[in-house]
């Protein structure tokens, strides 16, 4: 047994709670999961109970405690990744005064256009706003209301009683940090997306006050910034007791999921990339400085490594039509289906793809199940299977998939690499989907790229945290991860299906340019 020091690393995703131990080294000893239930209101919301994620939290930390993978001396700090963008309003207590407002909640849209909206507007914002927004902070809010700076509108014009009653707003991981330290901070990511924030100087992110008066939001109402590494206290005392653990452990900041899965895949260095696939997916890169590209949505924004600035390319969804497909498609309860025994469906879907040819039998399929938000930022995008016939079978349909959400990120590849001024020759792929073999391929097909599979990819955000926790307490550097990462297979593109995508992709992006006018009328 390895007597290297350990951190409890939480990863909070919008299905559920994973809490993991890992060394400083990068070794996942063990972890444990709870799930989290998704509330969909009537009028559009998406929600999640703040006290449920606790209570996952204590359940999933406490069994995986109790299996005795190390010893409780080694356990050094607790840090934690989370999913982004949502809202927690919360009281002087720290108690949530409401359900949080997550990142797929666009209930904010017309409270943000309201807000900002000036003579001259640039996709529903105000020019003076757009222009102050990108030269302080790199980005602007989203449109469709999806971050915190629409969710606190909403909160304050739709439900005045709870904006009065508010201490502080939090972030996802802003909210868990308080539980574990009675501290009310937010990260030097956390709070990006609420735009209030100048950040022109990477290691110093602080609130400009113009962004502020301007917000709608009561200055005293925002929390403290910390950065990622910081140490911002020890876990409290009953949070101890209640896990098992010895007194005197710290909590350092921690980080949300895109800034802290681009650690765990190892992509520490300037320029190296990683690809995460999971319910949404993204492409992201370290990069010295600061830029925005309004066309295509990317910037490059705070994140964990001093002096450097993220990169990141969100796409909407990529594993999500995966799920749609085994829940709505192929295991859809109804007459069809009784009382069906589900197996690994997706290890099943990794056989039937291998046995379909490069190209689905001509069948195309378009990913865009929630709207899109990169290159194109469009939220009345909708997905679409192409070019079926009487000839085409299920096989095809599965593999198209597959292929589909492949070819959405060769779209967004062409303007990040763009954006960094170079191409890429190589990509680390994390995760959910990376443990796939087949889908693994499919992307160095369709990318023209080696991919290089991490090790333990579902672990990547996870592990993220735990590095991040290590740095936070001195035990290892940024610059130490890249000899830390385990690669477990590296995929290299294959010549004759090159050629065969790249023809595709032609018809792909064909699609998009005589669709998107459709689905506006169908869907605005």
């Amino acid at each position: 047994m390895s007597y290297e020091s350990v951190i409890l690393a939480m990863d909070l995703g919008t299905s559920g709670m994973k809490v993991a131990l890992i060394t400083v080294g990068g070794k996942v000893l063990g972890w444990d999961s709870e799930p989290v239930k998704l509330i969909l209101t009537q009028d559009g919301g998406a929600e999640q109970d703040p006290q449920e994620w606790w209570q996952a939290f204590l359940q999933a930390a406490s069994r995986l405690i109790e299996r005795g993978l190390t010893p409780l001396d080694n356990i050094k700090a607790v840090c934690c990744s989370t999913q982004g963008e949502g809202t927690v309003a919360v009281d002087q207590s720290g108690n949530a005064l409401m359900n949080c407002v997550l990142w797929m909640d666009m209930r904010g849209e017309k409270f943000l256009k309201q807000h900002f909206k000036g003579l001259v507007n640039v996709t529903g914002a105000g020019l003076s706003n757009t222009l102050r927004w990108i030269r302080l902070t790199g980005g602007m809010p989203s449109m469709t209301g999806k971050d915190p700076a629409a969710h606190m509108l909403l909160i304050r014009d739709a439900y005045p009683e709870v904006y009065a009653r508010t201490y502080k707003f939090l972030n996802v991981l802003d909210f868990l940090n308080l539980k574990l330290t009675g501290r009310f901070t937010a990260t030097f990511d956390s709070i990006l997306t609420s735009w209030v924030t100048d950040n022109r100087d990477p290691d110093r992110i602080h609130y400009d006050d113009d962004l502020v008066k301007r917000s709608g939001i009561d200055r005293e109402k925002l929390p403290e910034i910390v950065k990622c590494t910081d140490v911002i206290g020890e876990l409290k005392c009953e949070v101890a007791d209640a896990l098992g653990l010895k007194p005197g452990v710290k909590v350092v900041a921690g980080a949300i999921d895109n800034t802290a899965a681009a650690i765990g895949a190892g992509t520490a260095g300037d320029f190296d990339t990683h690809l995460y696939i999971g319910t949404s997916s993204w492409m992201a890169a370290h990069v010295p400085f600061k830029k925005t590209d309004i066309v295509s949505s990317m910037a490059s924004v705070p994140c964990a490594v001093p002096g450097r600035y993220l990169l990141t390319g969100l796409q909407a969804t990529a594993g999500g039509n995966l799920t749609f497909l085994r829940d709505n498609i192929i295991y859809h309860k109804d007459e069809l289906l009784q009382e069906a025994d589900v197996p690994d469906i997706f290890k099943v879907l990794d056989q039937i793809t291998e046995r379909t040819p490069a190209g689905s039998n001509g069948v195309i399929y378009t990913p865009w199940i929630w709207g899109e938000r990169a290159p194109v930022e469009d939220r009345t995008l909708r997905a679409g299977i192409y070019n079926l016939s009487l000839n085409n079978h299920r096989e095809d349909i599965i593999r198209a998939f597959l292929e589909g959400i492949a070819m959405n990120t060769r779209w967004l590849m062409d303007p990040f690499e763009k954006f960094m001024g170079r191409k890429l020759q190589r990509i680390n792929i994390v995760g959910g989907g990376a443990q796939s073999d087949v889908w693994c391929q499919i992307f160095a097909d369709v990318l023209k790229v080696e991919i290089r599979q991490v090790s333990d990819p579902v672990q990547a955000n996870a592990r993220g945290a735990a590095w991040i926790g290590a740095v936070g307490l001195g035990e290892i550097k940024f610059g130490d991860l890249q000899a830390l990462t385990q690669i477990r297979k590296t995929y290299t593109p294959n010549a004759v299906n090159r050629a065969l995508y790249d023809e595709r992709f032609d018809i792909f992006k064909t699609i998009y340019k005589q669709m998107n006018g459709v689905y506006r009328k169908l869907n605005s």
